[in-house]
C-alpha cells in the first residue's frame, strides 16, 4: 500500500527559519557529505514558489507592514518594554512560520517522470491554497526535493494576518498558525481532505493510520517495519561502539601529553576520532523519531486489535509476540538514548577543557568544531553556552549562536574553578 503523507512543523525563531532555509535551498556545506542527499541531483529539484533570497530576508519582506506597525507602537512604549521587531517575533508564543511537508511512500513515485511528480506537487499546492486557506503572498518558499530517496515537498508559509484587538479596539497584524491548523483534531480533518483531494485526482493512495482504526494494517507489515528498524539500530550501535573504541584508544595513547601546564596537545587523529563519535551518535539519534513513531503506532494498533480478539483468537499469539518485541525494542532505545546523552556530556566537558587549557591553535580548532556541531544541530545554544562560558572564546561563540550577554562571566573565575576540579572527568 502507498500512503498519502502530510505533516506540519512549526518554526518558532528566525534562527530556526534560517537553518531550515539553508536546508531547503541546499546552501549548507555539510550536505556535501550527507549520504541521504545526492548533491549532483539537486539541479532536478522543482521550485513551486521560488525564493531568490535568504529565508529571513524573505520573511522581513513579507512582514514589512507588520514591522512598520510594531515600530510605531514602540515609540509610545516605556523604555523597559521596548523590543525590536525581531526580538518580539522570536520571543512571541506564536510561530514565525510553518513548514508544510508533503510526500508519499517510496513506491508511489516509482516510474513517475519529473512532469508527473510536478503534477502531484501542484495538487498538493492546491490543497495549501484551497483547503488550508493560504494565499500565494503568504507562501515564503515551496520546493520539491528530487535529490533524496523519496521526492517530497517543503512548503514554508508565514501565517500573517490581521486580527481584531479588543484591548485597543483596532485591527493588528499577528502571525498565528492556529488560524489555519487549530489543533490535532483539525489537523486530522485536514489530512482527510488532503487524501480525498489526491484520490479525486486519480492517485492510488491510502489515508494511512488514523485514530484507532487499524483493521487494514496487517501484523506482517509491522513485523517487517520492526525487523528493518531493529537491523538499522544494530548497525548504528556497532558503528557507534567502533567509533567510541577508536576514540578511547586515541585518548589512551595521548593521555601522558594531553594536558600541559599552559596548553593542551591534541593530535589531529584524536580530533578526527572525536568527530566520528559525534557523527555516529547523530545517525543513531536520527533513528529515534522513526522508532518512536513505530512504538506509538504499534501501541495504538495493539489497543484497537484487542477489540477483535473475541472474533479471531488465532491472532492472540501474534499480538503477544509483537507486543513483547515492541517493549524490548523500546527498552533498548531508552538505554541507547541515555548512553548517547552521557557521551555528549563527556564530549562537551572535553571541548570545554580544551577551550580553557589549550593553546591558541587548539582553541581555534575547538571553536570551529563547536560551530560545526551547532550548525548540524548536534549542539543547541545552551550546549554552546555550557562549553564556552568563561573562556577566552566565549564572545566569539556567544555571538555565533546569538546567546544573551547576561550568561557571560569573567574568564578568571571559571579558569580557577576548572583548575580546582578533578581532571578525571575528562576520561571517557
Amino acid at each position: 500500500m502507498n500512503y498519502a503523507i502530510f505533516r506540519s512543523e512549526p518554526i518558532y525563531t528566525l534562527h530556526d527559519l534560517a537553518q531550515i532555509g539553508s536546508h531547503n535551498k541546499r546552501e549548507k556545506k555539510v550536505y556535501n557529505s550527507n549520504p541521504n542527499i545526492k548533491i549532483e541531483l539537486s539541479s532536478n529539484n522543482i521550485e513551486l514558489k521560488p525564493l531568490n533570497e535568504k529565508y529571513v530576508k524573505g520573511f522581513y519582506n513579507l512582514t514589512k507592514e507588520y514591522k512598520k506597525d510594531h515600530d510605531e507602537r514602540m515609540k509610545n512604549e516605556r523604555q523597559d518594554r521596548k523590543k525590536t521587531f525581531s526580538k518580539m517575533v522570536n520571543q512571541s508564543k506564536n510561530v514565525v512560520a510553518d513548514e508544510l511537508l508533503f510526500t508519499a511512500t517510496n513506491d508511489f513515485f516509482r516510474n513517475m517522470s519529473q512532469e508527473d511528480i510536478k503534477e502531484w506537487a501542484n495538487t498538493c499546492m492546491e490543497f495549501v491554497y484551497e483547503d488550508l486557506g493560504y494565499i500565494k503572498e503568504q507562501v515564503l518558499h515551496a520546493t520539491v526535493h528530487m535529490d533524496e530517496k523519496t521526492p517530497h515537498i517543503h512548503c514554508v508559509v508565514i501565517p500573517l494576518l490581521k486580527k481584531y484587538d479588543k484591548r485597543t479596539n483596532t485591527e493588528r497584524y499577528t502571525i498565528s498558525k492556529k488560524q489555519y491548523i487549530r489543533d490535532k483534531i483539525h489537523l486530522s480533518e485536514l489530512q482527510d481532505k488532503y487524501h480525498k483531494r489526491l484520490t479525486d485526482r486519480g492517485y492510488d493512495l491510502e489515508r494511512g493510520i488514523k485514530g484507532s482504526d487499524r483493521e487494514h494494517i496487517k501484523i506482517k507489515d509491522y513485523k517487517k517495519i520492526n525487523r528493518k528498524l531493529e537491523q538499522n539500530l544494530n548497525i548504528s550501535n556497532e558503528m557507534l561502539d567502533k567509533a567510541m573504541n577508536d576514540f578511547n584508544a586515541k585518548m589512551k595513547t595521548t593521555k601522558s601529553t594531553l594536558i600541559g601546564k599552559d596548553y593542551v596537545k591534541v593530535k589531529k587523529d584524536t580530533f578526527d576520532s572525536m568527530k566520528k563519535v559525534i557523527d555516529e551518535s547523530k545517525k543513531v539519534m536520527k533513528l529515534q523519531p522513526k522508532l518512536q513513531q513505530v512504538f506509538n503506532e504499534v501501541d495504538d494498533y495493539i489497543s484497537s486489535y484487542k477489540l477483535l480478539e473475541k472474533q479471531n483468537m488465532k491472532y492472540k499469539k501474534e499480538m503477544e509476540n509483537l507486543e513483547n518485541k515492541n517493549n524490548n525494542l523500546q527498552s533498548e532505545n531508552n538505554t541507547l538514548i541515555k548512553t548517547i546523552n552521557h557521551i555528549f556530556q563527556l564530549l562537551k566537558n572535553f571541548l570545554r577543557k580544551l577551550l580553557l587549557r589549550g593553546n591558541e591553535f587548539v582553541k581555534d580548532e575547538t571553536v570551529e568544531m563547536v560551530k560545526e556541531c551547532y550548525d548540524s544541530e548536534d549542539f543547541d545554544m545552551f550546549d554552546v553556552i555550557d562549553i564556552s562560558r568563561g573562556t577566552t572564546k566565549q564572545d566569539d561563540l556567544f555571538e555565533y549562536v546569538n546567546a544573551p550577554d547576561y550568561w557571560k562571566t569573567s574568564i578568571k573565575e571559571y579558569d580557577d574553578y576548572y583548575n580546582s576540579k578533578d581532571n578525571n572527568e575528562m576520561c571517557l
